[in-house]
């Protein structure tokens, strides 16, 4: 019999339950052991919903990162935090607190999913901490579940890791593996025959080429260790490249996904011949859409005549993590819509549909709605439409006039700004009034009058704080604004929006993505209103703020039955529009925001050229209509940007904002390295904790920065935009931050 599967499932909650606990919590508004409270509670009810799924996913939950938790449970702390214990240990790893940076944080592989990165030296000693593991196994016990117990496999997780003293991290791999070995046995002593699933994600990247030679002295440690089976599994691409180490390591269990990575005769072969059994992850754990089942069954049938039934289970492409929680609550979509739509719960009931089909299970009514609703998609009205195809084949202008260094010329003779001229990213605070209020109108409660009033209120609070601290480049503060790209997404063609599709980023921190279902068209402006208002606030210059093309596709579920490079041409022509509106409204400066460029990347070295000509192509249409003197500033999040400095060159904006504050000025290095002629502003403290640096902090940074960029070709920011943050904590930063910019002009 053909069994099934998940990777992994989503934690957060269905109705953000660990959110809302969480951030009671870190405002002193509850107790921890309310937190575990909840926590427990929302596994018991994730457990069920999983109840007919042949093996369920343990150790998957945790309280804010399951790499945090590695960090914790092998005693990879850095010095600065050994003082701490328990709970307030992990939360300063993940947040810092008054006293202390947080460790630093990046995108998990191509995702939008943010993991807490392990900070190494050669002088890291690793323990077994076990404490949480055992816990989750017992609790799992308790509640009878089906179980395997997942685990961020040693390799990927020192890959992923970071050292600060440029020592070799994987001449840590055998302390770390010793640590492991304690913890698969004292695994094995609570459940014999326990199914360890050991994630090693890293080998779906091209950067584990070089490290397929640690596989088999590591996992046959592993495979030697009695009364457990070993499932070594990767996702997000192929891992072809490791089957044969795999298997000669003499592990139990391959995982493969097979949505996103490429299939492998020769490689189903290897399986076929050895004792492994196989995962075959098919149904996608990072979209949205609802299966082809026909197409799955027929996939799956090349699997069947070569693996024996016994050594074949079926399930996810990856975690469900990356998926929303269910449909259930969506009452408000589209009928037709929902009906193309498969969230983390309907996945559970896609992968049972198909073992059942596959074991003989008469489902054929199950099967038919199936397919009716993918054929419906196919034929639908609403997505395909013919003028806007039309518009993207007739395309004649494809990037700006004038070269940067013209363009700079008439720039800065036009916007007359200072040596290290001041801004911030975009966004202000978002206060529980402001969401209260936006909420309201969005709901019919209170009408466009008072909502109208409100927003413009909000905007000359924050037009009236930036000129009192004297910041050189305001924004409005983006107080009609959900999220950065639902808000644009509201407002184009080609969109729609859930109720409750919220996917957990990182942390308490969750995102409610789009859904790109359609061709995509801008009917109206998006953005002019407001950012004239404010502009008619102030005689300093207004920056106008829109979100990329790349980051609109990188942050939403986007369609799989068009191409993303013609996706992202239609939205761009959207952006292009509304910059044309805006500077013909008097708006000066333009951001458009390429937060999520590097997520996107391919973690195939083969497939980078085709997405990066892509995403240049789409950023540089989007901005081909603006003027020369209208100087068109991006800001890109999470990036290390030495494999892609000549990339971001040839998007040609005009001023470049990046996240280094975590990393002090290692990543602007590469910007003088390559001669990277724009001009650049480096983050100069962290957003994401709420710690205030001081002036001589500030100073230091940008001092800092100095040793690297000329002060001709830098601006000075804050590292990302400021929603998340409050009030009391933004403030003090700006104003230290604009008295340590005048400090360091001298």
């Amino acid at each position: 019999m053909i069994k099934s599967f998940v990777t992994g499932f989503p934690r957060i909650g269905e109705k953000r339950e660990l959110k809302f606990i969480l951030e009671k919590f870190w405002t002193k508004k509850a107790e921890f052991s309310e937190v575990l409270e909840v926590a427990n509670e929302l596994k018991k009810r994730h457990y069920n919903y999983q109840k007919d799924i042949d093996l369920v996913s343990v150790n998957d939950f945790c309280l804010y990162d399951i790499m945090l938790d590695h960090i914790v449970a092998f005693n990879a702390i850095p010095k600065r935090f050994c003082h701490l214990k328990d709970e307030e240990l992990y939360f300063a790893l993940a947040r810092g607190n008054s006293s202390l940076h947080a460790l630093e944080m990046t995108k998990w592989f191509n995702t939008n999913y943010h993991y807490i990165v392990p900070e190494l030296s050669k002088d890291t000693k690793f323990s077994l901490n076990s404490k949480k593991f055992i816990d989750e196994l017992n609790f799992a016990i308790e509640n009878r579940v089906n179980l395997k117990f997942n685990l961020i496999g040693p390799i990927t997780f020192l890959a992923l890791s970071k050292t600060i003293d440029d020592s070799d991290k994987f001449d840590l791999l055998d302390d770390l593996v010793a640590e492991y070995e304690k913890l698969l046995g004292e695994l094995a002593s609570i459940k014999k025959d326990i199914i360890i699933q050991i994630e090693e994600p890293i080998f779906s990247t091209s950067k584990g080429e070089n490290l397929v030679k640690f596989i088999k002295p590591v996992y046959t440690k592993f495979s030697s260790i009695k009364d457990l089976k070993i499932l070594f599994s990767t996702y997000f691409e192929h891992s072809t490249n490791v089957i044969k180490d795999v298997i000669e390591s003499g592990i139990w269990g391959i995982g493969q996904d097979y949505v996103y990575g490429k299939f492998c005769e020769k490689c189903l072969d290897l399986i076929a011949n050895s004792n492994l059994t196989l995962f075959a992850g098919v149904i996608d754990g990072r979209n949205i859409w609802k299966s082809d089942i026909s197409k799955k069954l027929e996939f799956i049938s090349k699997l069947k005549e070569k693996i024996n039934q016994n050594r074949l289970y079926v399930g996810t492409s990856c975690s469900l993590l990356h998926v929303p929680f269910s449909l259930k609550y969506e009452d408000n979509l589209d009928e037709n819509l929902k009906n193309w739509l498969s969230f983390a719960i309907e996945k559970l009931d896609e992968i049972t549909l198909l073992r059942d089909l596959l074991n003989g299970v008469d489902r054929s009514d199950d099967l038919d709605k199936n397919i009716k609703a993918n054929q419906s998609r196919k034929t639908s009205t609403i997505v395909h439409k013919k003028s806007v195809r039309n518009r993207v084949e007739n395309l004649t202008k494809f990037q700006r006039d004038l070269s940067f260094e013209e363009r700079i010329k008439i720039q800065r003779d036009e916007l007359k700004y200072p040596i290290l001229p001041t801004t911030t990213i975009g966004s202000f605070p978002q206060t529980t009034e402001l969401r209260q209020m936006r909420n309201a109108y969005k709901k019919g409660l209170i009408d466009s009058e008072v909502y109208t009033n409100h927003i413009k209120d909000y905007i000359k609070d924050c037009v009236k704080f930036q000129e009192e601290i004297d910041l050189d480049v305001l924004v409005h503060g983006e107080p009609e604004r959900n999220d950065m790209v639902e808000y644009f997404g509201e407002m184009l063609d080609g969109f729609a929006f859930t109720s409750n599709g919220w996917v957990q980023s990182y942390g308490s921190r969750c995102v409610k993505p789009p859904l790109l279902y359609a061709d995509v068209s801008r009917p109206a402006a998006m953005t002019v209103e407001w950012i004239t208002y404010a502009q008619s606030l102030t005689q300093k210059i207004m920056k106008g703020m829109l979100t990329g093309p790349v980051t609109i596709l990188n942050w939403s579920f986007v369609r799989d039955d068009e191409s993303k490079d013609i996706v992202a041409t239609q939205v761009a022509l959207a952006i292009a529009d509304e910059i044309n509106d805006l500077q013909n409204a008097g708006i000066k400066i333009i951001q458009v925001d390429e937060a999520a460029f590097k997520e996107g990347y391919p973690l195939r070295d083969e497939n980078i050229k085709d997405y990066e000509n892509s995403s240049i192509k789409a950023f540089k249409l989007s901005t081909s209509l603006a003027f020369p003197k209208t100087q068109i500033h991006t800001h890109m999040c999470y990036s290390e940007f030495n494999d892609i400095i000549k990339t971001i060159e040839a998007m040609d904006a005009d001023v470049i904002s990046i996240e280094t504050a975590r990393s002090g000025n290692e990543l602007l290095k590469i910007f003088k390295e390559a001669g990277y002629k724009a001009e650049v502003g480096p983050g100069i403290y962290d957003i994401h904790s709420p710690r205030i640096p001081s002036v001589e902090e500030m100073v230091k940074q940008i001092e800092a920065i100095l040793e690297v960029l000329p002060k001709e070709r830098l601006w000075i920011n804050p590292d990302c935009g400021l929603k998340t943050r409050k009030w009391e904590e933004v403030k003090p930063s700006l104003k230290n931050l604009v008295e340590a910019t005048k400090i360091s002009r001298v």
